[in-house]
């Protein structure tokens, strides 16, 4: 997906949120911050990974620090905005920081 490219044709919220939790895990920090806060181990993760669930509240994880989802959309090559818009379509509660 392209950075300029109309936030509401994110293609399958799935397939970003996979690639958000792949950006995720590979962070030790990241990824230990977001299974403390959760209480999730790493084998539930595992389990669920492709859970609407998990994935909306690893949006909302990530968008609630700028920095981070800014980080991972350079990582996954989206606009911080496609992020958002797939958390929001997974279901999660997430808000566009300004």
């Amino acid at each position: 997906m392209r950075r300029n490219q109309i936030i509401n044709d994110v293609a399958d919220p799935f397939v970003t949120g996979l690639q958000l939790l792949a950006f995720v895990v590979a962070d030790v920090d990241l990824g230990a911050r977001f299974l403390a806060l959760t209480g999730l181990t790493a084998d539930d993760l595992r389990q669920r990974a492709a859970d609407a669930g998990v994935l909306a509240a690893l949006v909302d994880f990530v968008a609630a620090r700028e920095t981070d989802l800014v980080a991972a959309a350079d990582a996954i090559g989206v606009a911080p905005e496609a992020i958002v818009a797939a958390g929001r379509a997974l279901g999660g509660e997430t808000e566009q920081w300004t």
